[in-house]
């Protein structure tokens, strides 16, 4: 049975620029987890060689943080007790699909409501989108 519903978009050059700004490190810390810290690459280097990386990494820094508001959406409950963004994790599975992992108080409030999310990402022309369904798993 559906329990809840979230989508969300997230402007690419906005997050990359609190990403590369003058308290990036505070915002990485509060906002993404540690998986995807590494699978990001952050905190990121200033070097023009990696733009290529770097863009791609912004697309995809930008749909995780959807992922986050999404599954917040879908939850009921906007960013509030229990949640903290960096313990609602979108990683990639081995195949390259995205999945939620949660951790502390969040993962608390997925179990004790036996909950499943599942997760659909995509990116273009400056936008990444995210879109949750979070089902109860009786």
């Amino acid at each position: 049975m559906v329990y809840g519903i979230g989508c969300d978009l997230c402007d690419i050059a906005r997050l990359e620029k609190s990403l590369r700004g003058p308290h990036s490190a505070a915002f990485v810390r509060r906002v993404f987890g540690l998986a995807e810290q590494a699978a990001l690459g952050l905190p990121w280097a200033e070097p023009e060689s990696n733009s290529r990386r770097i863009a791609h990494a912004a697309a995809s820094a930008a749909a995780d943080f959807a992922a986050k508001e999404a599954f917040l959406k879908a939850a009921g409950t906007g960013l509030r007790e229990p949640f903290s963004l960096c313990e609602i994790e979108a990683i990639r599975l081995p195949g390259g699909a995205p999945a939620y992992r949660f951790s502390g108080k969040s993962a608390a409030w997925v179990e004790e409501r036996c909950l499943r999310a599942h997760l659909s990402l995509s990116h273009e022309s400056g936008m990444a989108m995210a879109y949750c369904i979070l089902e109860t798993e009786t």
